[in-house]
């Protein structure tokens, strides 16, 4: 019997992340869910997890080891939105937001980055943001905790030297309920008018890279609406 390959991903309850997960099952994978309000399920091993939190990630990290093994990928997709003027907004707030943005990708990396390193295989894909390279009003908490990601991508690329494949996705406008829950907003998709992608289109690239030989990558990838410039 061939075992399952195992996909570990973070946020996967909902949006880009529930999709990539269907995606990641429907392509023969067993899948770890990490995140607050993940539930039991028959197809997914749903592991509530605060990406946040030290404590909650030794034991996603000892769950995934024990049960599963060394994974095959990591998705780090949880993330959070805010919509802040700098010169006013809440830094408590930004707090929490560089917090699950980015110290929450960090931590999730870190726990199992150095057994995929010594496996000399793996796959390990970051969940960006086409605002880690164009600022926009009101977004520079979360567009510097993007820009972040970016460079912790490059630099990871740099110091696995080419024993993982180190993949970075920068989607546009995306319809999901990443806009009902930003901080300090009340924007939709339809306000801000340049159409947008579905999830599914986004786990779409994540598949079509994982699906490519292993001496093959695409590390950097955006993928917006047409009309998104």
């Amino acid at each position: 019997m061939i075992e399952k390959m195992t996909a570990v991903i973070t946020g996967g309850s909902s949006g880009i992340g529930e999709a990539t997960a269907k995606a990641l099952i429907a392509n023969g994978y067993q899948v770890i869910n990490a995140d607050i309000t993940a539930e039991p399920s028959s197809t997914v091993d749903h592991v509530p997890c605060d990406i946040t939190s030290a404590k909650d990630i030794d034991k996603l990290y000892g769950h995934v080891k024990e049960k599963y093994g060394i994974p095959d990928v990591l998705v780090s997709n949880a993330g959070q939105g805010i919509h802040e003027k700098l010169a006013e907004g809440d830094p408590d707030k930004w707090q929490k937001t560089i917090d699950i943005n980015l110290m929450g990708t960090l931590r999730f990396i870190r726990a199992f980055l150095p057994e995929m390193l010594e496996r000399k295989q793996g796959d390990i894909v970051f969940m960006s943001s086409i605002s880690g390279r164009q600022p926009y009003e009101y977004g520079g908490i979360y567009s510097a905790t993007k820009a972040a990601i970016n460079m912790i991508s490059d630099t990871l690329r740099l110091e696995t030297q080419g024993l993982l494949r180190i993949i970075n996705i920068a989607p546009g406008v995306v319809d999901t309920k990443f806009f009902k829950n930003m901080v300090s907003s009340n924007h939709t998709v339809d306000d801000i008018g340049l159409g947008s992608l579905s999830p599914e289109q986004v786990a779409e690239m994540v598949i079509r890279i994982l699906k490519l030989p292993e001496s093959v990558n695409i590390p950097d990838i955006t993928i917006t609406p047409t009309k998104q410039v």
